[in-house]
């Protein structure tokens, strides 16, 4: 008895028997604007390739993101946004598009918002606000069409080439070299004339964040892409993409890899695992995991690059880089115990405006350098919670739906693998790390999670016997 209580919280908490809901059917405001849908219907371009422009947009932010100014993409997500609110008035009503990672992200913005209301700085908080939208209409956008395969193939495709890009450029830089555009290294250090490639980003710190969700993606391509040509493609991306990240010397950006290979590699064996003989069931992931730590250490011992930058994880603030985290830390964390339940509203902007009321001399920061200390800061332990919230029913559905999709082995639940991995990837070297609040990083992050969301069907459907793919391919 206790543990069906026990079952059914945790349902609630997870919103995981969330109905179909035809939310359009229930809105005066959208029944009203119904002549859109009539609209929609007559139209050749929209009925026929209304997700695919979709796809299309989304392509475009992943192309031109790492390449062109924060502007332009601020204005490419506007475009995203503009067309998702075509889409949806045009659409008379779709059972799977509303998810309960949805009702968790639109609890997130809200929590946004009254953190922007109650901001100290208004103004400051009012611009995070908007950028924070911007990232939403991505989500939105993206949780709707990648829920057709053939798209879902597409956008990541396209995600995995130009990433293929900005990884040989930045594997270029470390062998013919490139100017250090600020002091990522420790000074005192021996690695203080190393060169840190950026490739197109900018920063070490941020290319090693971008390329978290190519990492894992390029193994599941390997996996589900055919043909040896398009396998060799992917293994090739994953290497070049590898070693890009090496060459970063980040070490947020290491151990996030770390994180997203060992959750890939999980959940790739509970998959097989029924397939594996006897001794492989039981065995497979202790030799794994114990054979990579074996060569990681092999690695750290016998590379001194990697020996040095890896022991300066452990040097406390005897390493400029972690002295200098450590005092934006304290910072912090006076902001914190001043702004406890809403923070002082989202975006860079308001750190900046309140940041310098409590920063020690010389410590100058743009963040939190821990997306957790972020959120906390921005929107308080509440709007923390929500995030928190956002997180578990995120992960959840990860789980769930990837049980469902053993049930008839469908091929594209290794894209959802390979979603929950980077997910995994994201939030690992967000803990030290603020990178992907920048735009290239936080559109795959919310890429991510769309990608997860895109893969949700009702519950009845799932009982129904439906195969997974039939009933959300247009």
């Amino acid at each position: 008895m206790t543990n069906d209580k026990g079952q059914m919280t945790w349902q609630q908490l997870t919103l995981s028997n969330l109905p179909a809901y035809e939310w359009r059917k229930g809105s005066f405001l959208l029944n009203g604007l119904s002549f859109i849908s009539r609209w929609r219907a007559g139209s050749w371009l929209l009925a026929d390739w209304g997700e695919a422009i979709g796809a299309l947009l989304i392509s475009l932010v992943l192309g031109l993101g790492p390449f062109v100014s924060t502007a332009l993409i601020g204005v490419l997500l506007l475009a995203v946004g503009g067309y998702w609110a075509l889409i949806t008035l045009a659409d008379e009503g779709n059972p799977a598009a509303i998810t309960p990672i949805h009702y968790t992200v639109l609890a997130y913005w809200s929590m946004a918002a009254i953190a922007t209301v109650l901001s100290p700085v208004k103004t400051a908080a009012l611009s995070g606000l908007i950028k924070l939208t911007l990232y939403l209409f991505l989500f939105v956008l993206a949780a709707r069409v990648l829920r057709n395969p053939r798209l879902r193939n597409w956008t990541i495709a396209v995600l995995l080439l130009v990433s293929l890009v900005v990884s040989a450029y930045g594997v270029r830089q470390e062998f013919f070299g490139v100017d250090q555009l600020a002091t990522w290294n420790d000074p005192t250090s021996e690695l203080a004339d190393d060169t840190r490639v950026y490739s197109y980003l900018g920063n070490p710190n941020l290319l090693a964040g971008y390329l978290l969700a190519a990492i894992a993606l390029s193994i599941v391509a390997f996996i589900i892409w055919r043909g040896w040509l398009p396998k060799a493609l992917a293994a090739v991306m994953f290497g070049v993409n590898l070693a890009c990240l090496f060459y970063t010397d980040s070490r947020g950006g290491w151990l996030a890899a770390l994180a997203a290979l060992a959750v890939l590699g999980v959940l790739l064996y509970f998959w097989w695992r029924s397939e594996l003989p006897r001794f492989w069931q039981i065995w497979t992931l202790p030799i794994a995991f114990g054979s990579c730590a074996v060569l990681l250490l092999i690695a750290i011992a016998t590379v001194e690059p990697l020996r040095l930058r890896v022991m300066s994880i452990f040097a406390g603030r005897g390493d400029s880089s972690n002295n200098f985290r450590i005092n934006v830390w304290d910072a912090v964390f006076r902001m914190i115990g001043d702004y406890p339940l809403f923070g002082i509203g989202p975006g860079n902007g308001t750190f900046n405006a309140i940041y310098p009321r409590y920063m020690e001399t010389g410590f100058t920061a743009l963040s939190a350098y821990s997306i957790f200390l972020e959120t906390i800061v921005e929107m308080g332990f509440v709007g923390f919670a929500v995030f928190m919230w956002m997180l578990v029913v995120t992960l959840n559905q990860c789980v769930q739906q990837l049980n469902r999709l053993y049930r008839t082995r469908h091929i594209q639940a290794f894209w959802l693998m390979g979603a929950t991995a980077a997910i995994a990837g994201f939030l690992t070297h967000g803990l030290v790390d603020t990178v992907w609040y920048r735009p290239q990083i936080n559109c795959l992050w919310w890429l991510m999670v769309a990608l997860v969301a895109s893969f949700w069907q009702p519950p009845t459907a799932i009982d129904s016997g439906e195969k997974w793919g039939e009933r959300i391919e247009y």
